[in-house]
This record gives C-alpha cells, sequence and structure tokens, in this order.
C-alpha cells in the first residue's frame, strides 16, 4: 500500500489550524498568513523564535513575581529593551501583517504587533487577550486590582477617559451618541482569536484591494472564506477579483454563492448583472 505524505499546501495547513475555536492557535495561525507571501517559510521556526524571547524574558522575572510586576517586566521588555513598535514611516506596507517580518523588524501595525505581545503575555501566565476597539486594536489584561489596556502601537497604558477620547470620533460618526450611547466596557469585549486572524486578513485586503493587486487579494479571500465560510461577501469579493483576472468560471461561481445567500443585499441586482455579462462573455 502507498502512503501519501506530501506535506499540505500552506492553504489546507492554515484550514487545519483554524477548524476549532476550542484549541485555536492564535500565534501559529497568524504566522501562517505569511506563507502566501513567502512560500518557504517555516512557521514552526517563527514559533521557535517567539518561544525563545519569551524564555529570555522568564529569566528576567521571580518565579513568584505578582501579576502587576510581570505585565511590567514584558511591557520593558518589548517595547523598550526590544524597542517593539508601530510602523510610522510605513503604514501600509503588507509587511506589517507577516509576522515573521515583525519580529525581524519589529515593526508592525497594532494587530501583528498584538499577537506577539499576547502570546508572551499569556507565556507569563497573564490573562492577557485582544480588544477589537474601533480604528485600532488593543491589547489588555485583567489584573486583581482591575483591567489595564495598552495600545499595542506604542506601549502606552489607556484611561477609560483617553479611551473614551478616542472612541468619540468613531461613536459620532455612526450615530451613537445620545440615547443611543453605548457603554465603553461593550467596546472593550476580548476578541475571540478567530475575529483576531479576521481582522489581519481584511487588513491586508484591504491594501491588495486599493493597490488592485488581484492575486494576492484572491490569495487572502481563499484564506477568508476558510475562516468564515458563511461571510458571502467575501465570496464577492473573490468571485469580482477573479472577473479581474479573466477567471470567468471561478468568478461566476464565487458570485453565484453570493446570490443565493444574500438575497436582501443591496448590491444583489448589480451582482447579477456582472454574472449575466460575464456568462454572455465565456458564450
Amino acid at each position: 500500500m502507498r502512503l501519501n505524505l506530501s506535506a499540505p499546501t500552506p492553504l489546507e495547513y492554515f484550514s487545519v489550524l483554524v477548524q476549532s475555536d476550542d484549541q485555536f492557535p492564535l500565534l501559529e495561525a497568524a504566522a501562517s498568513i505569511a506563507q502566501d507571501e513567502y512560500p518557504d517559510l517555516d512557521v514552526q521556526q517563527v514559533l521557535g523564535d517567539v518561544d525563545q524571547l519569551l524564555a529570555r524574558l522568564k529569566r528576567r522575572i521571580p518565579a513568584d513575581a505578582a501579576p502587576l510586576q510581570r505585565l511590567r517586566a514584558l511591557n520593558q521588555f518589548f517595547f523598550r529593551d526590544l524597542s517593539f513598535g508601530g510602523n510610522v514611516n510605513d503604514y501600509c506596507d503588507p509587511d506589517n501583517s507577516h509576522i515573521n517580518v515583525v519580529l525581524r523588524t519589529r515593526r508592525g501595525i497594532q494587530i501583528s504587533l498584538a499577537v506577539l505581545w499576547i502570546e508572551l503575555a499569556q507565556g507569563l501566565g497573564l490573562h492577557a487577550r485582544g480588544v477589537c476597539f474601533p480604528g485600532h486594536f488593543m491589547v489588555k489584561v485583567n489584573l486583581p486590582k482591575g483591567q489595564v489596556v495598552i495600545d499595542p502601537f506604542t506601549g502606552q497604558s489607556l484611561s477609560r477617559e483617553e479611551l473614551a477620547e478616542r472612541l468619540e470620533p468613531y461613536k459620532r460618526s455612526s450615530g451613537l451618541v445620545d440615547e443611543f450611547e453605548v457603554p465603553l466596557g461593550l467596546y472593550l469585549q476580548a476578541a475571540p482569536a478567530r475575529d483576531i486572524i479576521a481582522r489581519m486578513l481584511r487588513n491586508l485586503k484591504e491594501i491588495h484591494q486599493a493597490q488592485e493587486d488581484w492575486t494576492r487579494l484572491i490569495a487572502v479571500e481563499d484564506r477568508l472564506i476558510i475562516l468564515l465560510p458563511q461571510a458571502w461577501g467575501e465570496y464577492r469579493d473573490r468571485g469580482l477579483a477573479h472577473a479581474e483576472q479573466g477567471h470567468s468560471s471561478l468568478a461566476v461561481s464565487d458570485l453565484e454563492t453570493y446570490l443565493v445567500h444574500a438575497q436582501d443585499a443591496l448590491d444583489i441586482d448589480a451582482i447579477a448583472d456582472r454574472v449575466a455579462h460575464l456568462r454572455r462573455a465565456k458564450n
């Protein structure tokens, strides 16, 4: 009997990683995203590099250190000693979302920096989570005497007043004022790992759409659809990207999936017209 020992494709590997919410390996899934841009990337090496950072950090902290002492040591190590921080010079560089590059350059965007910070924090036994704060990804740690919210772009700890101030433009633009006011705490809910990976992928999607880089956009959409199989808008956007590439059959398949499942969408007639046009072009 012949055994099939071929290695999984990057997409197959990603699919296995994100199958279950119960045991969702956030760092590994985030690192694997970069395999689209770096096909020879060894994701296990990336995980090993982070483990080495954690080992270095642990040597600095007494075994009986209180949670607040561990948090302070982590922030000193991550933001000051290693100088991780936001890439203010090229915020829209796709490499800001590639964990392997962020580890090397120590520059990224909020969410990629947050993924690394959370991994180290949890390795220290801290109750750390990501927060999908509007417009700006945050991290938070629950301590015995309260909650600390940190901007992973700068390492700044934010007070409730500072968070409310950052939230104000979003609330005004969304009409969430006066009788529609929403408590601050609702914006600080812990983000599930699946939502964090989706946000990372959508950051890349936005960059590739703006650059009309359809090949890279399709690769991102492939992952989004595996991650969120009922996010019907992603089928539409992948179908439109396939159409731009001249992949008529693939485009029609994706757009028809969208039409079947998103029947109340405002763009349903426009997408149906696009499908009809693609079908005529094929014949």
